[in-house]
């Protein structure tokens, strides 16, 4: 058995870290994930749904859970034939994620950040990446010092994601001499960027 110890860990890192076990088993082996809470439970029961894999979780005291996901042989060479078979590039090449806010959705601003941070960190994680990361507005907070989405952006960088911030917003905020990440697009890229993409996706 492979034990993942997610507690504590913000959604969506206790399905990335479970994933992640689950790329390193050569046979058949159960998996198992300690989390803190009852959303972390049903998140990982419907990734494991989703990958045909039979899944039973237990409380194990108040604040702690384990959810046991049961991966066969015969499970993971259906699954490593569909992706042998499966030509998806790595990244969509007209996909763009547009960021207008340092924070996700409306309400409370602080619950606002963590939504945003979740985001990009879950953003980083797909096999499909987006070709463009577009930040305007209070989103150019986002690839600046100070940043907690710094990492991943690099890595998104890293990975060949073209990471865009637009100059007269930098200039706005005061934080032109702050760009950490990517560089620095005007309106006219923007519009075109955004113009030629065939879907955008802005969270």
């Amino acid at each position: 058995m492979i034990t993942v110890n997610a507690i504590g860990d913000a959604c969506p890192v206790p399905v990335v870290k479970t994933r992640k076990a689950m790329e390193t088993i050569k046979g058949a082996e159960v998996v198992e994930t300690l989390v803190d809470n009852e959303i972390a439970v049903e998140n990982l029961k419907k990734m494991a749904g989703q990958m045909g894999y039979q899944v039973k979780d237990q409380k194990l005291e108040e604040g702690k859970y384990s959810v046991q996901i049961m991966v066969t042989e015969a499970e993971k060479t259906e699954k490593i034939q569909a992706d042998i078979c499966d030509c998806r590039p790595t990244a969509a090449s007209d996909k763009v994620v547009v960021i207008r806010s340092n924070v996700m959705g409306e309400g409370d601003p602080e619950l606002g950040k963590v939504l945003i941070k979740g985001f990009i960190y879950a953003l980083s994680q797909q096999e499909e990446l987006p070709k463009t990361i577009l930040f305007y507005n209070g989103g150019a907070y986002l690839t600046c010092e100070g940043s907690a989405s710094l990492d991943d952006l690099k890595e998104l960088e890293h990975r060949g994601v073209k990471i865009l911030t637009c100059g007269t917003c930098l200039n706005f905020y005061g934080l032109s001499e702050k760009l950490k990440v990517g560089e620095v697009t005007n309106m006219y890229e923007i519009a075109a960027t955004m113009s030629k993409a065939s879907l955008i996706v802005s969270p």
